[in-house]
């Protein structure tokens, strides 16, 4: 990170310790909304995972991760992007509030479950961003949605979002090694090894499509 960035950083941190403070009660709030969405969509998950086994002896679903932004990382976010600290602005602007990883054994398997999730009635597709038919610069692949999802509170439901990031075993063994890497290196890779990467994430991908094809293959000999 170049020195005017690092200055950069710092006055946002300290404005958002500042802000923190006074906002603190807002945004425990928010965070509490925010976990039953990110519980509401793994529990769909789970069930059409344990569905979809019972139904194809096939189990689509590896495994699921989910985060939720501190009220720091959201206010940082928020700062940086020049947004208003309000419920209402934060809802409309930060859609990575609640995160699930999803990491699906096969590349098929990605696209099937993204499907069944969004097919649900009561949720919203509100973006997709597919970086498996189109990889970033970097090699990074996975597939983004942006699902609009009800949570039923006391005073009744209110929708929100949770931002879900499906990808293969593979596809998520790149990218964590990848994100150590840049922070290990201050974000600022060199560029052999950014060339190298890329290469990585090429050679993952063959791998993907060659388990997929003999998945497909076994499975055709089982009907």
């Amino acid at each position: 990170m170049k020195p005017s960035q690092k200055i950069k950083q710092n006055v946002v941190n300290q404005i958002a310790k500042t802000t923190l403070y006074e906002n603190v009660s807002e945004l425990m709030k928010m965070q509490q909304i925010y976990e039953a969405g990110i519980k509401e969509i793994r529990t769909k998950l789970e069930i059409l995972d344990a569905e979809f086994k019972v139904k194809h002896d096939h189990n689509p679903i590896h495994h699921i991760e989910s985060r939720l932004k501190s009220p720091e990382s959201i206010l940082k976010k928020a700062i940086n992007k020049d947004i208003p600290v309000t419920e209402r602005s934060l809802e409309e602007n930060i859609h990575d509030i609640a995160g699930i990883r999803v990491i699906c054994n096969y590349v098929d398997d990605v696209y099937k479950v993204a499907q069944l999730l969004t097919d649900q009635d009561d949720i919203r597709l509100v973006e997709v961003k597919d970086y498996i038919a189109n990889p970033k610069e970097s090699g990074y692949m996975s597939l983004h949605l942006v699902l609009e999802v009800p949570i039923f509170l006391s005073e009744g439901s209110k929708p929100i979002h949770v931002e879900v990031q499906l990808r293969t075993i593979a596809m998520d063994f790149w990218a964590s090694l990848e994100h150590k890497l840049k922070y290990k290196t201050d974000n600022t890779v060199p560029e052999d090894i950014k060339e190298e990467l890329q290469e990585c994430a090429k050679t993952i991908s063959e791998l993907d499509l060659k388990m997929q094809n003999i998945h497909n293959r076994l499975n055709k000999k089982r009907v």
